[in-house]
């Protein structure tokens, strides 16, 4: 058996430590056309919160949608990363059905809901989590959507 100590990974742990809160505040959303998006934002009703242009080669918007905690930015030459590669990010609404009504009021092209076959709302995904699936069932099928193999290491011997 061994003696020796082993530090817990729970930072609350060490009285020692200062405890600090921390936010995740800002993501990053490459656009190919700033105004284009800026519209776009506008629309969906969240708050512009700034349009900084230098007048050369910097311009920078920032947009937080109602009741977060977190905003969005984009702009030119704000990242080197490609228009359109942003992946994986989810706006989380308390209410999908208002969600929803209110984005086609607002004039936003959208999607219908969905529900899984226990009435739960499902989307799909694809592309944003890598290929990964998360919708399954009859609803599935009947809209053509990907599901995931139930048996993936089954190689379909007799």
């Amino acid at each position: 058996m061994s003696t020796k100590p082993v530090r817990a990974n729970d930072p609350t742990s060490d009285a020692g430590v200062a405890r600090v809160d921390m936010k995740f505040e800002i993501v990053v959303i490459p656009v190919s056309d700033v105004d284009r998006a800026k519209e776009f934002y506008g629309r969906l009703g969240w708050r512009l919160d700034a349009d900084y242009d230098n007048g050369k080669d910097f311009r920078v918007i920032q947009f937080t949608p109602q009741g977060s905690g977190c905003s969005i930015i984009f702009g030119k030459n704000v990242t080197p990363a490609a228009p359109g590669s942003a992946q994986g990010l989810y706006l989380i609404v308390s209410d999908i059905q208002a969600a929803h009504k209110a984005l086609l009021d607002r004039g936003v092209e959208i999607t219908e809901v969905f529900h899984d076959s226990a009435g739960v709302y499902a989307g799909t995904d694809e592309p944003y989590l890598f290929g990964r699936v998360r919708v399954s069932g009859p609803v599935a099928a009947t809209l053509g959507i990907r599901t995931a193999d139930p048996h993936p290491n089954d190689q379909g011997s007799p």
